[in-house]
């Protein structure tokens, strides 16, 4: 098997996007979108300059660097792998206390897109309030050091300052991320940032820079030993290989003031309802995710597609989606959303794909209430069922508890891990204090018929076990 390389003249592509956050994701999403749109022989002054502002950006710097900044994707189609280099990199920035180098990127004119995926929780949202959140340590690190500053979100007020003083009109700030509104999150995360140290450029930002919102969609597993080996299978000597499903969604607003590739040449959908591409995506498919994860953890399942496989974990899955999720997402344009779902129990089904429930599980504290919260209050305000997905929260809670229904620890897969564990600890002799954790729950502890549910449901799993209670909850009418 041989990978497909770049069919176009790199060495003839000028940058126009700084990439801040060269993860797995980005490299199987928006940089395989680029690569397309530059073997159809346009577009040629988008290219990306990589960018990263952690400890582990520098080690990934490296690994790309050594290899041309090209990247392996591999997609796990289960009628067959195909890999290929991806080109749309042509320089990784150095990655610096100060961000010197990005800054200095960052204001060069011919940058007119600055984008990023920092994950859900790289934007210092105040998890009590769902807004930005200043008084974070590195947000105000960065607003009493603005010229030496620490975060994405300072170094891209640093630049812009840089570009007003010198009359270059502002680049356009692209959110990659799967939040909610990831436009409007990066705005509040920007000016937020600006108005610690200067709050005129602060209002210049808010009233000139762009900030479009979007939806992305690709699973894309974390890379191991077998990613790897999947690469050397190819030919391809690769430390960070990214492997993928076939399938993959981009949708945008068409709000780029200053140009933009043109994206829609290769599947992108522009479009002014991308909330509702979201919230169909973000209900659906990520509080699919949620769904299945914990069940399996506590049952000891290592892969999602044998999840999937499962009946009891499958069932559960189709109950909820169907009864307690779907009937609150609104309609999208040009989509069947039962279609939709039925697409998304074939993506999750892909064993080829070998994500792990692990990387489902990582995180609840930050995707709980992003992914499943939302539908609980639709549920509890539109009078429907909720006992789906107040099992979901049990799951979740009794995963936190740190060990499997078999008695096997569970190694902390949180970055509030140790927090978690002691409030499940808690709430094996009094569930009601899960739900007191406002950041997640807000004043659900407050509505009697959720706390009934979700009571009754831990409970339940400490008596009897994930699978009796999954079975128990499958096989009660409709």
């Amino acid at each position: 098997m041989e990978p497909t390389l770049p069919s176009y003249d790199r060495s003839k592509l000028t940058p126009g996007i700084v990439h801040i956050g060269l993860g797995n994701f980005h490299r199987a999403h928006m940089a395989v979108y680029l690569d397309d749109l530059f073997a159809l022989g346009l577009g040629h002054d988008w290219a990306i300059l990589g960018a990263g502002v952690r400890e582990g950006d520098a080690r990934m710097r490296e690994a790309l660097t050594a290899q041309d900044c090209l990247s392996t994707v591999i997609e796990l189609d289960p009628a067959g792998k195909s890999a290929r280099r991806i080109g749309s990199m042509i320089d990784f920035l150095p990655v610096e206390p100060d961000n010197a180098a990005l800054i200095a990127a960052m204001t060069r004119p011919e940058i007119r897109i600055v984008s990023l995926t920092v994950t859900e929780g790289g934007y210092f949202i105040d998890p009590a309030t769902g807004r930005f959140d200043p008084r974070a340590p590195e947000i105000a690190h960065d607003g009493a050091t603005p010229d030496r500053p620490g975060t994405a979100f300072g170094a891209i007020v640093s630049a812009l300052k840089t570009r007003r003083a010198a009359g270059i009109p502002p680049f356009t700030v692209m959110s990659c991320d799967n939040l909610p509104g990831n436009g409007h999150v990066t705005r509040a995360a920007v000016v937020g940032t600006a108005r610690l140290s200067d709050p005129a450029l602060a209002d210049w930002i808010e009233a000139q820079v762009a900030f479009p919102n979007g939806m992305v969609d690709r699973i894309t597993p974390a890379t191991g030993p077998r990613e790897r080996e999947m690469a050397a299978s190819f030919g391809l000597s690769d430390p960070v290989p990214v492997t993928c499903e076939p399938f993959r969604q981009w949708v945008l607003e068409d709000h780029f003031p200053t140009g933009r590739p043109p994206l829609e040449k290769v599947g992108v959908t522009f479009t002014g309802e991308v909330h509702a591409f979201e919230m169909m995506k973000i209900r659906i498919l990520n509080g699919g995710h949620a769904t299945i994860a914990y069940p399996g953890g506590l049952m000891d399942i290592e892969y999602v597609h044998e999840a999937m496989a499962h009946p009891l974990i499958r069932g559960f899955l189709d109950k909820v989606e169907t009864e307690e999720i779907i009937p609150y997402v609104p309609p999208v344009p040009d989509t069947d959303i039962a279609a939709y779902y039925r697409l998304i129990v074939e993506r999750f089904s892909n064993p080829e794909v070998a994500d792990t429930e692990r990387r489902l599980c990582l995180d609840g504290s930050n995707r709980q209430p992003k992914f499943i919260i939302p539908s609980v209050r639709d549920a509890l305000a539109a009078g429907g069922k909720v006992e789906g997905l107040a099992l979901v929260s049990a799951l979740w809670c009794r995963y936190c508890f740190g060990t499997s229904d078999s008695g096997t620890p569970i190694a902390p897969n949180d970055p509030n891990w140790d927090y978690l564990q002691a409030q499940a600890r808690a709430a094996r002799d009094a569930p009601v204090v899960w739900l007191q954790m406002k950041p997640i729950y807000g004043e659900l502890n407050k509505d009697l018929r959720f706390v009934a549910a979700f009571t009754k449901a831990l409970n339940a799993l400490w008596e009897k076990g994930t699978a009796a209670v999954l079975q128990d909850y499958i096989g009660k009418g409709a």
